[in-house]
C-alpha cells in the first residue's frame, strides 16, 4: 500500500526546511488550516490524516498494527521515508505530541525540531504525578464512549476545545469526532488515554518546544510541567490561550511562539 495514499498525505509550501504536522485524537490535517499559512513560504510543508481520520485510508487499519502508539509513529516514519524527509520539523497536537516523541527516539537523525502542543505522557494520577484523571474517571469515560460514541463525542468535545465564547469551535471538534471511523475511534481512545509514555522522555534528543494552555481539561500545566522537565533541555511556553486546541481557538499567539523557538 502506498503509504502517501494510506495516510492521505499533501505536501504545500516553497521553503527547503521541512516541517511535518500530526494531528490529535479525532481531527484530520484541516486542523491546521489556521496555522500553516504562516510558514508556507519558508518550510515545506507535510500534512497527514491518522489511520481512520479524515480521508485516510480506513481499510488498512489492523488492530495489530495500532495496539500502541508505536503502530502510528511506524506511520510517521514511512511517511518520512517516502518522501526522503531529514531534519524534520516535526509539529504534533495532544497524542501526536507523544508520538512524534516515540518517532525521535526510534530514529533520531531524522527530525532536528520538535513542537509539541498540549502533550501527555499519561493522563492518570499516579503517586506525585498528576496526569488530570483518576483511572476511574478514565475507565468511566471510555465507558461512556464504547456504549455510545456519537453521544460521547457530542459531550465530550466542547470540554476539551473550551473556549465557551467559541462555541463553533467545540462544534467543528464534534463534528470532526462523528467523522472518524468508529472502530477505530474507539481503539484510539483507549489507547490514547491508557497509554504510559513517561519513561521515554528522557530518551529523546531532539531539540524540543513545550507549547502549553492555561485551563486545559485534557493535560493540565503540571503535565506540560512534567514534560519540559523530563525532556532535557527542552523549552516551555506557557500559551497566552486556554483550552486543549491552540491551534483552532488561538493561532496567532500559537505562530508567534513557534516562530520564535524556530528562529
Amino acid at each position: 500500500m502506498d503509504v502517501l495514499k494510506r495516510n492521505n498525505v499533501k505536501v504545500i509550501g516553497k521553503g527547503e526546511k521541512t516541517m511535518l504536522f500530526a494531528h490529535g485524537y479525532g481531527c484530520d490535517q484541516n486542523m491546521w488550516r489556521y496555522i500553516t499559512p504562516a510558514f508556507y513560504n519558508d518550510y515545506t510543508i507535510v500534512l497527514f490524516d491518522h489511520i481512520g481520520f479524515g480521508n485516510s485510508d480506513a481499510s488498512t487499519y489492523s488492530k495489530e498494527r495500532y495496539d500502541s502508539l508505536q503502530g502510528y509513529a511506524a506511520d510517521v516514519l514511512e511517511i518520512c521515508q517516502a518522501l526522503e524527509l531529514q531534519d524534520v520539523i516535526y509539529v504534533g497536537h495532544s497524542v501526536s505530541a507523544m508520538i512524534g516523541v516515540l518517532a525521535s527516539i526510534q530514529e533520531p537523525g531524522r527530525f532536528s525540531k520538535l513542537i509539541l502542543i498540549c502533550p501527555s505522557p499519561s493522563f492518570i494520577n499516579d503517586g506525585e504525578y498528576i496526569g488530570g484523571f483518576t483511572r476511574e474517571a478514565i475507565d468511566g469515560l471510555l465507558q461512556s464512549l464504547d456504549s455510545d460514541y456519537l453521544g460521547w463525542a457530542n459531550t465530550i468535545a466542547p470540554v476539551i476545545m473550551g473556549n465557551e465564547d467559541k462555541p463553533e469551535l467545540g462544534q467543528e471538534l464534534a463534528g470532526s469526532f462523528c467523522r472518524s471511523n468508529p472502530e477505530v475511534a474507539r481503539d484510539f481512545a483507549h489507547i490514547t488515554f491508557l497509554s504510559d509514555n513517561r519513561k521515554d522522555l528522557p530518551q529523546v534528543k531532539t531539540g524540543t518546544l513545550i507549547l502549553q494552555c492555561s485551563e486545559d481539561a485534557i493535560a493540565p500545566i503540571s503535565v506540560g510541567d512534567y514534560v519540559h522537565k523530563h525532556i532535557a533541555g527542552s523549552k516551555m511556553v506557557l500559551l497566552d490561550a486556554t483550552g486543549h486546541c491552540p491551534n483552532l481557538s488561538s493561532p496567532a499567539t500559537t505562530i508567534a511562539a513557534m516562530k520564535s523557538f524556530l528562529n
